[in-house]
């Protein structure tokens, strides 16, 4: 079987009518995320600095799906985001932080505005938007949140120090959240994709040498459809992982 090769995925009836919140849901990872939440009958509300593309895929989505544009460096237009849409669709129980942007970087040209930046775009909105959500998990008696992570600073990956630190930082939010959550049955955990080929990936980063080099790393031969992360995200947010905190749950073919 390859990657091109899609299997019977598995449905999940207690996330029909769910509230889902993902964040940077136009694109790449997110814009499959969304869409397997929506065919899993839920009611997705998403955010995305993308105007045009994130309006194109909520249409074709359907009304259960509502879209938001929002900068989530600017943490007050991220909760106004997320308190339209919880007007909308209620408040959500599961949220999925799933915006970053792996923009390559030398670590001599680093400034302190741009180091300020990557995080702002790569780590601190993640928490601003468990603080958003979990009053209304907490009210509603337990919830799921997913942070995503990257398999680049496992991996030692150069080229990138201010995208790789950030993310680092996510396993430790996963962490604390976990705990400070967990008495309200709130489980938090944070999915690592490895080199996913996305529209992104294969426009700026994909070369035969590069992929070549990646596969040899990998224990899997294929490579990475996006679609495999959002199943990922699906069995966690689901009644399945009930009992899964605290913890990573890799989707990298064994690169790591």
């Amino acid at each position: 079987m390859t990657d091109q090769q899609n299997t019977a995925f598995a449905r999940y009836p207690g996330l029909a009518g769910t509230t889902v919140f993902v964040t940077g849901g136009a694109s790449g990872i997110g814009e499959e995320i969304t869409a397997a939440f929506a065919a899993q009958g839920a009611r997705v509300g998403f955010i995305d600095l993308d105007l045009d593309r994130g309006a194109a895929l909520a249409a074709r989505l359907g009304e259960n799906v509502v879209f938001e544009a929002c900068d989530l460096r600017d943490v007050a237009a991220l909760r106004a985001s997320f308190k339209r849409l919880a007007e909308r669709l209620g408040p959500a129980t599961v949220l999925v932080n799933n915006a970053g942007r792996d923009d390559r970087h030398d670590w001599r040209e680093v400034t302190e505005d741009y180091w300020d930046e990557r995080f702002a775009t790569n780590i601190r909105h993640m928490f601003f938007a468990i603080q958003a959500v979990a009053p209304g998990m907490i009210e509603a008696g337990g919830g799921s949140i997913i942070n995503l992570g990257s398999n680049s600073w496992w991996e030692a990956g150069g080229d990138m120090p201010a995208y790789t630190t950030a993310k680092s930082a996510v396993h430790g939010l996963t962490r604390t959240m976990a705990r400070d959550l967990g008495d309200y049955r709130i489980r938090v955990n944070t999915v690592v994709p490895g080199w996913i080929m996305t529209e992104r990936q294969r426009a700026l980063w994909v070369t035969p040498q590069a992929i070549e080099k990646h596969r040899d790393r990998q224990c899997l031969p294929d490579l990475i459809n996006p679609v495999y992360v959002a199943r990922m995200v699906l069995f966690l947010a689901s009644d399945d992982a009930r009992m899964c905190t605290a913890s990573n749950y890799m989707v990298d073919a064994g690169s790591i």
